[in-house]
């Protein structure tokens, strides 16, 4: 009767065509190695089921007290005050934190069962099949901002994105009367900004405006997209008097293409955002947007993971509020008083289906 054999780094090396070097380099992360060789070997790992000692004796322990986050990129100004959650949560509770930016799709997956205890995975950070893996082996994992496939039961920490942004819309269409109003999507991939326009076209719908496809465009959650993105709808002589960019960073630059080009802001066209990132309200005109708590998702998140890593069940989806926060860009001069927050509140009503 043939012996079940455990597979070695060699039997990885000549099934990957690749020399044992090349898979202690994948391995240990000690040289570069180029993304398709890498992919190769690590695909052969997963098909053989090959545990490098290190991590057997980890696996065995079962403990490296260390919780890792996968990020598509760390950029812009939503990222540090949720990393400050993370990694105070996470050091409060005495585990390290070890970050990988996925900034493109050939970049190799260096976090896992290997050298973590759980993961902390960013919308559009990791591929499907890679979920899925981690998902059939046990390993915990905790969603940031991204409803996991159908078929997986993975907890999520978000925030209440629809009725902020509708709450914001229904402002600027009850306070200040406007009726031609652009939206700037974040990344096609991010959950975020499809609920967000989802409010924004709630709002519209409840105000009885129709909507227009030529005031939706690309913004990209980016400051720079976003400033081209509102000079081409400029030049291109698209009517609006008012901005809802996806975020606060997109906001800065519509703001500076506005002022580039003339129309004054807010007379003319007012500009809102959303997060509420710290330089918002030093910005002229101060910025009417939408405060997400983002470092509370950050230790929300963490606090989930580690439910999973202690045999505990996890909530399935965390939504955390978010509040309208009114400033100058809208074209108010001073916070709206409590009988027009309530005027607000009611004429806003519900709560996302999210």
């Amino acid at each position: 009767m043939p012996v079940d054999k455990t597979p070695t780094i060699s039997d990885v090396a000549r099934r990957a065509g690749v020399s044992i070097a090349t898979v202690s380099r994948v391995l240990n992360l000690t040289a570069v190695v180029a993304p398709q060789t890498a992919e190769k070997v690590r695909s052969t790992i997963d098909e053989l089921g090959f545990v490098p000692r290190t991590a057997a004796r980890v696996l065995a322990s079962r403990k490296t007290n260390t919780i890792g986050l996968i990020l598509p990129e760390i950029s812009g100004s939503f990222f540090p005050p949720m990393l400050s959650g993370i990694e105070s949560e996470a050091r409060h509770a005495g585990y390290w934190l070890l970050i990988h930016s996925m900034q493109d799709s050939s970049s190799p997956q260096v976090l896992g069962e290997h050298n973590t205890d759980g993961l902390l995975i960013f919308t559009d950070s990791l591929h499907k099949d890679e979920l899925v893996a981690l998902y059939r082996k046990g390993f915990p994992v905790v969603l940031l901002h991204d409803t996991p496939p159908e078929d997986l039961s993975i907890p999520v920490v978000t925030v209440e994105n629809k009725f902020g942004a509708k709450k914001l819309v229904n402002h600027l269409i009850k306070v200040h009367h406007r009726r031609r109003i652009a939206y700037l999507q974040g990344p096609p991939a991010h959950e975020d900004s499809r609920w967000r326009e989802r409010g924004y076209c709630d709002a519209l719908d409840a105000n009885g405006i129709p909507f227009d496809p030529a005031l939706i465009v690309m913004g990209g959650f980016d400051e720079d997209e976003a400033y081209q993105a509102v000079q081409y709808m400029l030049h291109a002589g698209v009517d609006m008097d008012a901005i809802f960019a996806g975020n606060d960073d997109a906001a800065i630059g519509a703001l500076r293409a506005l002022k580039q080009s003339g129309p004054h802001v807010p007379g003319d066209v007012a500009v809102v955002g959303f997060d509420d990132v710290p330089f918002a309200q030093h910005l002229t005109p101060a910025l009417t947007t939408v405060r997400s708590p983002i470092e509370q998702v950050g230790r929300a998140a963490v606090r989930q993971l580690l439910r999973l890593l202690h045999d505990q069940p996890a909530d399935p989806l965390t939504l955390l509020p978010t509040e309208l926060v009114i400033r100058e860009s809208c074209g108010c001069q001073s916070p709206p008083t409590n009988a027009l927050n309530r005027t607000l509140a009611t004429i806003s009503g519900g709560a996302q289906e999210q």
